[in-house]
């Protein structure tokens, strides 16, 4: 492949300090994004996703970031999403007073934070490589960061203002990756992951009995029991597979895996603690130009499928999805994005001194017994991995 040989071309002078494999898929990946995008917005549109889980939908607005301050020690409501920012796009404009790779909180009442001891990600190319992964619990009233002067973990609850740090110090050199963070619905347990695989082990933290556990790394984590001791995870690379780990502070072993039949997005672990919702893509006839396809359930153990329905109700053109939290024991979060499909980006060499645009994202809630869309909130971001919802990652 082309973009192979380019990128390990790119990589062969730098520091050994990064798996090689890890860093191509990375650059591969902004450089697709980049490449197939053309869409330019303004950033920060203030969304509110509210806990009765209606929200309401606000046009976006390049003013909205002017009114960015530091959090404050305490008395922040809760939040709406987060939006990790770089400052030197393609195209269309950056967000005022941008800082490469920090984190902005955004709470249902359009108020708009930094978080200034949360440490910064690295740019790609333009300043090196290092991921710095940031967590909501699904209220949306705590967070979870890499503290910078801790050189580990911090949770933070936003109201009272309450931080507690992680039992164990991460090493940064463990950011070098494409991170995953995870925080429990009251704060108790954390868990940090990366994929793809390095030697370095996931972790899970008990911030109250100040205890840790290593986990198998690569995976995404899915779900969390509510006392802590069954952990699932997803992988989607280098092909779909689920995992359950029981009696996480009780039992050793990394419990069991079960591989599927075919290539799936997961969403979070559902509220009954056992399915999993998946999106079927559906590909055009040369296969550049992914169309999502229907809706499954799964069950997270057995990999069998319980049901499947055809999504209706979302805009014309949606070609890319990633699934996020569930709102209730029937409904999905299913955050979308539309960009224009070239079948000769692959060829295409993007300017390197230059991040991905940023563009319109939109969030629909699906029901899983009937496949109705109903339309949540728009957000702007430069992909999806730079918009952090409420609740458990997906695949991003």
């Amino acid at each position: 492949m082309t973009w192979l040989r380019d990128v390990l071309v790119d990589l062969a002078e730098d520091s050994p300090r990064v798996d090689l494999a890890e860093r191509t898929i990375m650059i591969r990946d902004r450089r697709r994004r980049t490449a197939i995008s053309l869409v330019a917005a303004a950033m920060v549109v203030v969304t509110a996703l509210g806990a009765t889980l209606a929200a309401r939908l606000l046009p976006p607005g390049p003013d909205d970031a002017a009114s960015v301050t530091d959090l404050p020690a305490k008395g922040v409501g809760p939040l709406s999403h987060a939006v990790k920012t770089y400052c030197t796009p393609k195209s269309g404009p950056a967000p005022e007073d941008c800082q490469d790779g920090e984190w902005r909180l955004v709470t249902r009442d359009g108020r708009t934070y930094r978080v200034p001891d949360a440490l910064p990600s690295l740019v790609p190319r333009r300043m090196g490589l290092r991921d710095s992964p940031l967590a909501i619990s699904r209220d949306g009233g705590k967070i979870a960061y890499y503290g910078e002067e801790e050189d580990t973990f911090v949770v933070r609850d936003l109201a009272s203002g309450r931080r507690t740090t992680a039992p164990a110090k991460v090493p940064k050199d463990w950011l070098y990756s494409m991170t995953r963070l995870m925080l429990s619905d009251d704060g108790r347990f954390l868990v940090f992951m990366k994929n793809p695989i390095f030697k370095d082990p996931g972790l899970i933290f008990d911030l109250r009995e100040r205890a840790v556990r290593e986990l198998p790394n690569g995976w995404v984590p899915a779900g969390l029991s509510p006392d802590g001791g069954t952990l699932t995870l997803s992988q989607y690379a280098p092909r779909s597979m689920l995992r359950t780990i029981p009696g996480l502070w009780t039992t050793p072993g990394d419990g069991t895996s079960v591989k599927l039949p075919q290539d799936y997005h997961f969403s979070p672990l559902a509220p009954d603690g056992r399915s999993i919702a998946v999106i079927e893509n559906i590909f055009a006839g040369d296969h550049t130009c992914p169309r999502p396809g229907g809706l499954a359930l799964l069950d997270s153990r057995t990999g069998e499928k319980l049901r499947s329905v055809t999504v209706r109700g979302m805009d014309a053109g949606v070609t890319s999805v990633s699934l996020r939290a569930w709102l209730g024991p029937e409904e999905v979060t299913v955050l979308t994005e539309s960009v224009r499909c070239n079948t000769e980006a692959e060829d295409q060499e993007p300017d390197e001194e230059f991040d991905p645009p940023y563009r319109t994202m939109t969030a629909y809630a699906v029901n899983v017994e009937t496949g109705r869309a109903r339309k949540l909130a728009t957000y702007t971001a430069q992909d999806f991995r730079q918009l952090v919802l409420p609740g458990a990652p997906g695949k991003l």
